[in-house]
């Protein structure tokens, strides 16, 4: 009679299952709602809602494969913003079962970390150099065809202002991540 083979259990590290700092999880969460309103306003947008923004004196549109681009950041930098869960989530420490080759293994820490601290310096010089060289030039007064009216431009600042949130917050939860994960 044969022994039937059991599958073994993933070996587990010590370090692994520790839960998040309470200051960490809530971080978390506020960095998808930094992203969002730069986001509704780009779809707001292309939908065509008059946002005190024009090009050549008409309200500005987006066409086309300009959209579809629009719209894809959008959800791009949402998708991006929603990844920084996975630093006080249990996907944070194993891959999801469902991606292949990797489902189910261990993430390394030293990945995880690597590449959260890559998004937030990154994020921090796009959006700090970004939002520099918006307030450095008046939009209010049409250059190179685009402009905005006072609420337009006030608009737009509110909207993206909170982006700039979004690289120290993230370097802050990738620090926690790291003290819980690669400390004793």
């Amino acid at each position: 009679m044969s022994a039937a083979v059991q599958p073994t259990a993933p070996v587990v590290h010590p370090r692994d299952g520790r839960p998040a700092p309470v200051w960490a999880v809530r971080v978390a969460h506020l960095i998808p709602l930094a992203v969002l309103p730069s986001g509704l306003w780009r779809i707001a947008l292309v939908a065509g809602v008059p946002l005190g923004a024009y090009e050549h004196g008409a309200p500005a549109r987006t066409h086309g494969w300009e959209s579809v681009y629009v719209l894809s950041l959008s959800l791009v930098s949402e998708a991006l913003a929603l990844l920084s869960l996975g630093l006080v989530r249990p996907w944070g420490e194993v891959f999801p079962r469902w991606l292949p080759l990797l489902g189910g293994r261990r993430v390394p820490p030293s990945f995880a970390v690597t590449v959260a601290t890559a998004g937030a310096v990154g994020a921090t010089l796009v959006w700090g150099y970004a939002t520099w060289g918006v307030l450095s030039r008046n939009l209010t007064v049409e250059s190179d065809g685009l402009g905005f009216s006072p609420a337009g431009f006030a608009l737009l600042v509110a909207a993206y202002i909170p982006l700039l949130l979004w690289g120290p917050l993230l370097l802050a939860i990738t620090v926690a991540y790291h003290r819980r994960r690669c400390r004793d």
